[in-house]
């Protein structure tokens, strides 16, 4: 079936797109979950009219973009996260999160799938390249820092890293044995009891 997005999520598509997903994914996670709407015609047209509008906001010159361009480029957008001990996120930085971040802060109008990026899940700093119009590009700096706190110097990010990566080997690890044992060899049968019952009293010479 197809639903219209209401949040970005991974491997699947952005916030407004319309995207086809098994009926049991859509009904049993998307939907309870408010990540979705069912794409009725209704919500489709409002959809295709929101994306009329934005776009008479967006460049329509050479002129226009390049004036928009280095708009861009002067600009670095921080976003302050709650990440963990080692730099992930908990949660993650998306193309709409950006392009939100640019209307707010910036009036800057950019369709979110103008912007060449995964999604963010370190801290960090990010240069992605934005196609503003045909044969011009920008390039956006992006600052992701841990909330309330400096980001952290290239070594220190690099440390940081380093440190996950190696956590993340210890647990592979750990889990390793346990999965051997699982799949070892039989425990050896259970010798016979040596107790031999006796006959009734009956039956005995």
């Amino acid at each position: 079936m197809e639903v219209i997005l209401r949040e970005d999520v991974d491997s699947l598509g952005l916030r407004g797109e319309v995207v086809s997903v098994a009926r049991g994914y859509a009904r049993n996670y998307l939907l309870p979950r408010g990540l979705a709407d069912a794409a009725t015609p209704a919500l489709v047209r409002e959809l295709q009219k929101r994306d009329a509008q934005r776009a008479r906001h967006e460049a329509k010159t050479t002129d226009e973009a390049r004036a928009i361009a280095q708009r861009l480029e002067a600009l670095e957008l921080r976003f302050d996260v709650n990440a963990g001990p080692t730099g992930s996120l908990f949660g993650s930085v998306t193309a709409t999160n950006v392009a939100d971040r640019l209307w707010e802060q910036e009036k800057l109008r950019i369709d979110r799938r103008k912007l060449r990026m995964s999604t963010i899940k370190r801290v960090g700093r990010y240069t992605v390249p934005v196609d503003v119009f045909q044969e011009v590009t920008a390039e956006l700096r992006l600052a992701v820092a841990p909330e309330g706190q400096e980001l952290p110097s290239e070594d220190e990010l690099a440390a940081l890293e380093a440190a996950e990566a190696q956590e993340q080997s210890a647990a592979q690890e750990a889990v390793a044995p346990v999965d051997a044992a699982a799949d070892g060899e039989p425990e050896p049968p259970v010798a016979p009891s040596a107790e031999v019952d006796e006959p009734p009293e009956d039956a005995r010479p």
